[in-house]
């Protein structure tokens, strides 16, 4: 059987769902889950990681912009944090910001914003203006 997605956008994307799932091969799964971020969210998470990998000193370590949104994800997904292999330090595991939905997303961004106010962050023209047109957006 053929994998097949409907996204509710409309009442034609219910209706066509729901007819499918009276015909649906006998042990069919269903599954719904939010719709993953958008290019717009993600656009708008990196200028924001810059400025505050280029402002904050994070208990004297100057992070990555990979590194925040590590950081910020780790936070968001609640994940384990485990001991890496040398026992050395400790790595956090099993999040994807690709695997969020656009509400978690958002959360995330919101983090973002929250500890950029409470560390003083300056944000550029670049997360402004992205934020300006992701609040135009929703």
């Amino acid at each position: 059987m053929d994998k097949k997605i409907f996204r509710f956008v409309h009442n034609e994307a219910r209706r066509r769902a729901a007819e499918y799932c009276m015909v649906a091969p006998e042990g069919s799964i269903a599954e719904f889950k939010d719709a993953t971020r958008t290019l717009e969210q993600n656009a708008k998470m990196w200028p924001m990681l810059e400025d505050i990998s280029k402002q904050v000193d994070w208990y004297k370590n100057r992070l990555t912009e990979d590194e925040w949104k590590d950081f910020f994800s780790a936070i968001i997904l609640k994940q384990k944090v485990v001991p890496n292999m040398d026992s050395t330090g400790f790595i956090a595991v099993g999040g994807r910001t690709s695997k969020m939905g656009k509400k978690m997303f958002s959360e995330m961004i919101e983090l973002i914003y929250a500890f950029g106010a409470d560390h003083y962050v300056i944000w550029s023209e670049k997360s402004k203006s992205t934020y300006q047109e992701s609040r135009k957006a929703a």
